[in-house]
């Protein structure tokens, strides 16, 4: 967490020294599986991935149209991105209606699904805004079976007084308290199996060059970031002007040729090294400090970023690459 926000600050600082550069906006939510259907997020559910998610806004004639679509990742989340600082605080997202069709993964929890939520401003400063959403529902088709309520109480039965005797009046009996009502809980359910995690070399001394990273069996070592986030978003405001809004990471490991190409694949490839080795010759803040420093350089300082960068991604000749495939 401390290096999520060393990495905002550093973003921030760099967009207030070079006011050419513009920010951009993202919104995240989350999608989880309601079993219960009680149309709120409690302790028997679980977030789902693979779930697609759509944003409308109010257009110049007030209708509602789409403007972006999102799909959740393993975690259940989604994350939707913009370029300037629209104001999307009249916008609405909601799940897909088309989640269930062939081939959809989410049969099991899309039988029907909750209403859209609204969009909240997080802060908006600098040229950059976030933007969350409240947690989006979708039901199965039953609830499970234990999401049944407690069985209901009991009649209380009241003790009628004993006859009266002719002679001495006799008082009636107090009639006794009815019996407590008897709750029964729930079994605890079963969690859903976690995806299986591949073999993590972190704690060794690991580096891999960049032609590892883009072999489709090494994809699951892809950790805090993955092949479709964009150059902007993972290094900053001066890699966007640098590279443009829409570049991936995957794409920026196949440049070569270039000074710049060469620094944006090596520097890729080390972001990726540090996420997956601790030992690793940077960490995931020096890499992106690195990176930026050479684009306010010379073409000279481009180039010995690159090199020092290659020289990490190689292990200096003696440190292994430990990844093994993910299948």
């Amino acid at each position: 967490m401390h290096k999520l926000y060393s990495l905002i600050i550093l973003f921030v600082y760099f967009g207030l020294a070079f006011n050419g550069v513009q920010g951009g906006t993202m919104v995240t939510g989350t999608v989880f599986c309601d079993q219960c259907k009680d149309g709120q997020v409690s302790m028997f559910d679980y977030p789902i991935s693979g779930m697609k998610v759509t944003m409308v806004c109010p257009g110049e004639d007030g209708q509602m149209i789409m403007v972006d679509e999102g799909t959740t990742n393993m975690f259940g989340s989604y994350g939707m991105s913009f370029q300037g600082t629209p104001d999307l605080t009249n916008c609405f997202i909601g799940i897909s209606n088309n989640n269930n069709g062939p081939g959809s993964s989410n049969t099991a929890c899309g039988s029907s699904s909750g209403p859209p939520k609204s969009v909240r401003q997080m802060f908006s400063m600098f040229g950059m805004a976030m933007y969350n959403v409240d947690p989006l529902i979708s039901q199965p088709a039953q609830p499970m079976s234990y999401c049944s309520t407690s069985s209901p109480p009991s009649t209380p039965i009241v003790t009628q007084p004993p006859p009266v005797s002719s002679g001495t009046p006799v008082s009636p009996s107090t009639p006794p308290n009815p019996p407590a009502p008897v709750f029964k809980l729930p079994p605890i359910p079963r969690l859903p199996p976690l995806p299986p995690m591949p073999p993590t070399p972190f704690l060794q001394e690991m580096a891999c060059p960049y032609e590892y990273w883009m072999m489709p069996e090494y994809k699951c070592y892809w950790r805090a970031v993955n092949p479709d986030m964009t150059v902007a978003l993972a290094f900053g405001p001066l890699a966007a002007e640098k590279y443009g809004r829409d570049m991936t990471l995957l794409e920026g490991l196949q440049g070569k040729g270039d000074p710049y190409r060469t620094l944006l694949r090596e520097g890729v490839t080390s972001l990726l090294n540090s996420y997956n080795s601790i030992n690793f010759s940077y960490n995931a803040l020096e890499v992106v400090e690195h990176f930026n420093e050479a684009l306010v350089g010379s073409k000279l300082s481009v180039l010995l970023t690159a090199l020092r960068f290659k020289r990490a991604n190689s292990g200096h000749g003696q440190i292994p690459c430990k990844l093994t495939s993910c299948h």
